[in-house]
């Protein structure tokens, strides 16, 4: 398979929402690769975030990818929703509806691509099955519904795992973290086999000036391409 650079999704649950238009064109400018989108029902997990219509709205603001983590049940009837919003890759739990494969077959239907999430007590069995369908598996190294938690150490042995699942398919399938993501957690998330890195506060931290460097440093020593 092609080598790929670990990519970085900022998480805009931890950007100034009085100001996200101009925080997502901060991020684009300061070398963002995706754009990390967390709704969240205030039912599946305990907050209510980002609905369609914010996601519609940001969509102008920037050409990157919108990566849509979808915190909600029942999720497929909110999936056409957010692809017509903009998105680009949506993803979804498998707690959340009752056919996993369904609402895989729904996303892609949709021309976008499709995620499966696995929080800390989801073992990868629950994904298995359709492991070869996903376009992106994200592992959650903190219980979902809120930023700024701390990482789970547990989740490293799962990345390690589904690392060695995707490699054994072949096929181009992303494996993202998400949850305490740092400069020490980032490169044991790598080590693990991790490509993208989704981040919240340590982005934002410092402000717009900062993004740039900040999103450096999280590319980290490593800064390798897998094979």
């Amino acid at each position: 398979m092609p080598q790929q650079a670990v990519r970085i999704a900022p998480s805009i649950l931890s950007a100034d929402f009085a100001a996200l238009g101009r925080e997502v064109q901060a991020l684009t400018k300061a070398g963002a690769d995706w754009i990390h989108v967390d709704v969240m029902d205030g039912h599946f997990v305990p907050n209510l975030t980002i609905g369609p219509m914010v996601v519609k709205a940001l969509r102008r603001h920037s050409a990157l990818p919108f990566d849509i983590h979808l915190m909600i049940t029942p999720v497929d009837p909110l999936v056409p929703a957010y692809a017509e919003a903009g998105a680009d890759v949506i993803s979804f739990h498998p707690e959340a509806g009752p056919h996993v494969h369904r609402t895989i077959q729904l996303i892609k239907s949709l021309g976008k691509k499709a995620g499966a999430v696995l929080n800390p007590a989801t073992p990868i069995a629950a994904i298995e099955p359709v492991l070869g369908d996903l376009d992106l598996v994200l592992v959650m190294s903190v219980n979902p519904g809120f930023g700024g938690q701390a990482f789970i150490e547990s989740q490293l042995a799962k990345i390690a795992s589904l690392r060695k699942a995707i490699d054994t398919l072949g096929r181009p399938i992303d494996l993202e973290v998400d949850g305490g993501v740092n400069l020490d957690t980032a490169d044991r998330c790598l080590q693990a086999g991790a490509d993208v890195l989704v981040a919240g506060t340590a982005v934002f931290h410092g402000g717009p000036d900062e993004y740039a460097a900040n999103i450096k440093a999280l590319r980290g020593p490593m800064r390798h391409t897998r094979p």
